[in-house]
């Protein structure tokens, strides 16, 4: 039996056609697994992996035991099922795949749902895995919007929903409201369910469906308010007042944006206190200053050449990382390496990034679904930016920047997720998980990404 793998896939099915069934029918083969941990589930456009891991490092420096199920990876499917923020090793991966694979077999010939995709096997893993371990607390990302997610299965002790933009429109909707829907999918009758600061036209939604399942929703920015500090590019201080005094914090995450996830989660683990599982303010100053999440807003050096990587592949992400690069490196020659995926929003990216002004590298990642470079050579130059050249290597893309870059430039590498791991993975020495099964997607338009 092959596993579907629709992050990775040439096409997707419809949204229409995703359900739970298949996943809870492979849960009760495995023993319900998912019901073994008190878990926190979150969804969100933006920000969900960051806040994740924020949470994730404070519980861990309160003495819990957590597991953390996030997506995508950047260099290895191991990144994406962790104890704290340590990925399982290879190893008992392997071990665990072992256990559940029987039981994805069953369910692909005899279920009556069709095949088990790989997210749901994944997912599943996860699963058994922090059942294995013991943990205390269990921290779950949504996939793709909420409601239909295989992930939907657990009924958590806090929901949260960090910041919605436009992202997916094919698949959840394309309106801001339509995708507060699909996200809103998450809030279970009863449960609290935190919500980040958001566009608002998303906030009736919210309130309406909490109302309906009776389920308390907590405003994070009413709950806990943030007020920001110093800013280098060792971190950010900032000032936080909530239910239990002001205090001062410290993270390591670069822009304003990760001061919005940082509100968010401890908006969520005060909620979660409130539950009766105890957050002290010192494990929320340590957890935060000891957070790592690689490929957002990242700084890396190669031989004292500043290079940043980012995974923003949306318009509205592309704009936060824009203001960000403003803030944190001011006026000052850019080198971009740019690639993105089929159906992502190239042009409304780039509108983001012009106003630096920057010498484009058009690029294609080894992601199946990454757009040619042609096509983002193509959009570059419909903005009237500046192409040195297209290549399909990011790894070549990225030892051409170096050779070529001024001390004073930053090379930004950003478009898709993808092109920032490969950007890491060439400047600190990372062997590639290659996928060489997984072909890569034809050219479906003249230039091959929506409008922006």
């Amino acid at each position: 039996m092959g596993l579907a793998d629709f992050e990775r896939a040439i096409r997707s099915p419809g949204h229409s056609s995703f359900h739970l069934e298949r996943i809870g029918l492979l849960l009760r083969r495995l023993g319900d697994p998912h019901r073994a941990t008190p878990t926190i589930h979150v969804a969100g456009s933006k920000g969900k992996g960051s806040t994740a891991a924020m949470m994730a490092s404070i519980l861990t420096a309160q003495g819990y035991k957590v597991g953390l199920y996030t997506s995508p990876h950047l260099h290895s499917v191991v990144e994406r099922i962790r104890i704290g923020l340590t990925p399982i090793g290879r190893q008992e991966f392997a071990a665990i795949v072992e256990r559940a694979w029987p039981a994805a077999q069953w369910v692909g010939e005899r279920g009556g749902y069709g095949g088990v995709t790989t997210f749901e096997l994944l997912t599943a893993l996860a699963f058994l895995y922090f059942k294995r371990e013991g943990t205390d607390l269990q921290i779950i990302e949504v996939g793709l919007g909420g409601r239909l997610d295989c992930t939907n299965v657990v009924v958590p002790e806090v929901s949260v929903i960090t910041s919605i933009s436009l992202d997916h429109t094919s698949i959840l909707g394309d309106t801001v409201e339509q995708i507060a829907f699909e996200k809103a999918g998450i809030i279970k009758d009863g449960i609290p369910v935190v919500v980040a600061p958001q566009a608002a036209g998303t906030w009736p939604v919210f309130k309406e469906i909490a109302g309906q399942r009776h389920a308390p929703l907590v405003e994070a920015g009413a709950l806990v308010s943030l007020t920001s500090g110093q800013a280098t590019l060792d971190g950010q201080s900032f000032e936080v007042r909530g239910p239990r005094g002001g205090y001062s914090l410290s993270i390591p995450l670069l822009g304003d944006h990760q001061l919005e996830n940082a509100l968010t989660a401890i908006a969520t683990l005060e909620t979660l206190n409130k539950r009766g599982i105890p957050v002290d303010r010192k494990s929320i100053f340590e957890g935060l200053a000891r957070v790592e999440w690689p490929g957002r807003m990242d700084v890396l050096s190669a031989n004292g050449q500043l290079v940043a990587v980012d995974g923003a592949h949306n318009t509205h992400s592309m704009m936060r990382l824009a203001e960000a690069v403003q803030k944190y490196f001011g006026p000052r020659p850019m080198t971009l390496i740019f690639g993105a995926l089929s159906g992502h929003t190239v042009d409304g990216m780039l509108s983001q990034l012009s106003r630096f002004s920057p010498s484009v590298i058009a690029v294609r990642s080894r992601h199946p679904r990454a757009l040619p470079s042609g096509d983002i050579e193509a959009a570059a130059s419909r903005r009237n930016l500046r192409v040195l050249f297209a290549t399909e290597s990011v790894a070549d893309a990225t030892q051409r920047a170096l050779a070529r870059a001024a001390p004073d430039e930053l090379i930004l590498g950003t478009g898709s997720l993808s092109v920032a791991a490969e950007v890491i993975e060439e400047v600190d020495d990372i062997p590639p998980e290659v996928y060489p099964n997984i072909k890569r997607a034809p050219v479906d338009s003249p230039n091959g990404a929506r409008p922006g």
